[in-house]
């Protein structure tokens, strides 16, 4: 492994992530470092208001001036140096894919997971590299061995990928998934907790809880339920797409027992990759979604039997971290609090116009969902891109009808300006329409 290293690194075709001559270090580090110098009297929440700093930081994106993109929430683009890192593992890899894949890049899959553990607050031994949210949620729905009769409570407002994936599992072994419905925005965690409570039953054997309900961007209370749910015995499975890379948040003080996240989202790693966490003393019960030659066995390596897979992707993930930690998981989490306030709250007061989210820290962050009286939401997020160039995504689903709204780091306030005006505008149009 020695001489393949120093082979690899005497053509100058790859540096680790995680090393003094990565992409980040090279590109950003030094000025990210002298703008905190500079900035470190400010608190996150002051930082979050200092335009200076984060025009600093929009500069490492390299998004279309073409549309104004709101629906991170789907898809976050990632910085500038992730991809340069996943284009550079790309061509590597294709100068010998068998060779450089398997025998150089693979070797990169133990410092990612030791750095994921890291920003996670975990034991690398609990870390799963995978390829999204869904991936490693249903390795859970998937893996634990529930029996007919054996219940699940979720909730309708659930991600549609995970409540069709315990439909499958009632359909096939005879589960019984209940589902709860909630009104959201909920600033009352007794509510939402007593609510679980109340619909457990003796042969409730997991809660399925989403930790930002992706609709509406709703903040579960998540430790109060696992709290109240170790009470009763019962295990707890969490949803949390949204919130790894958004919230500052250590896994394990959940108090949860799996976790499953996509990191194309607010980590902005390469889209198409995920993160699977499983408490160590359960991974020996969970059987991989994917074949394993030990699939009882008690290493999270076994979850990870994907075949080939995309190693460029896979090791792009470390550039993202490196970008993400420079910004700071608590500076990170109250900018885009900040400008999800900044639009809403100019909006909030506007005939005809309704925000579905709370305005409560607590209870928001990102996401917020928006409508207008006398507007479908399809013709809403229509009209938003077709005359602003907005790029939002309409949202119907059980009781909620509203389009989501999800800026991000990068976001500028003069196109938040411009999303302010056009549903200022819209909703004029559409109270002159209805008169």
């Amino acid at each position: 492994m020695t001489n393949r290293r120093k082979f690899v690194q005497s053509l100058g075709l790859m540096t680790g992530a995680f090393s003094a001559s990565s992409l980040f270090q090279q590109a950003h580090a030094a000025d990210f470092q002298q703008m905190l110098d500079f900035k470190q009297h400010l608190s996150p929440a002051q930082l979050a208001e200092d335009e200076d700093f984060w025009a600093f930081v929009q500069q490492g994106y390299t998004t279309s001036p073409n549309i104004i993109n709101l629906n991170n929430g789907g898809v976050s683009p990632s910085p500038r140096v992730v991809q340069e890192a996943v284009e550079r593992y790309n061509k590597l890899s294709n100068e010998g894919p068998s060779y450089f894949m398997w025998r150089v890049l693979d070797q990169g899959r133990e410092p990612l997971r030791e750095k994921l553990a890291e920003l996670a607050g975990c034991d690398k031994e609990e870390i799963a590299i995978n390829r999204n949210a869904t991936e490693a949620l249903n390795t859970v729905i998937f893996g634990l061995d529930f029996k007919a009769g054996d219940e699940i409570i979720g909730t309708k407002q659930d991600y549609p990928n995970m409540i069709n994936a315990w439909r499958q599992r009632a359909q096939r072994d005879g589960i019984v998934y209940t589902q709860l419905s909630f009104d959201f925005p909920i600033e009352n965690d007794a509510q939402i907790v007593e609510t679980f409570e109340k619909a457990i039953t003796p042969k409730t054997k997991l809660l399925h809880v989403t930790h930002i309900i992706n609709w509406v961007g709703q903040i579960m209370p998540v430790a109060k339920i696992c709290a109240m749910a170790k009470k009763h015995g019962i295990e707890v499975l969490v949803d949390g797409a949204h919130t790894f890379g958004l919230l500052d948040f250590k896994i394990p003080d959940l108090g949860c027992d799996y976790f499953g996240t996509s990191l194309h989202k607010f980590l902005s790693a390469p889209i198409g990759s995920g993160m699977l966490w499983i408490k160590k003393e359960n991974i020996e019960k969970v059987w991989p979604l994917v074949c394993n030659d030990k699939p009882r066995g008690a290493d999270i390596r076994k979850f990870e039997t994907l075949g080939t897979r995309s190693f460029p992707i896979e090791q792009g993930i470390g550039e993202a971290i490196n970008f993400h930690n420079a910004i700071g998981s608590k500076r990170k989490e109250e900018r885009i609090r900040y400008l999800k306030n900044y639009w809403t709250t100019r909006v909030k007061d506007v005939p005809g116009v309704k925000i579905h989210t709370s305005f409560k820290s607590a209870y928001s962050c990102a996401i917020a969902g928006v409508s207008i009286e006398g507007m479908t939401i399809p013709e809403l997020d229509s009209a938003l891109f077709t005359k602003y160039k907005i790029h939002t995504v309409g949202i119907v689903w059980e009781n909620i009808s509203c389009v989501r709204v999800t800026p991000h780091v990068y976001t500028r306030l003069k196109d938040l300006d411009k999303m302010v005006h056009a549903i200022t505008e819209l909703a004029a149009q559409a109270k002159n329409k209805k008169s």
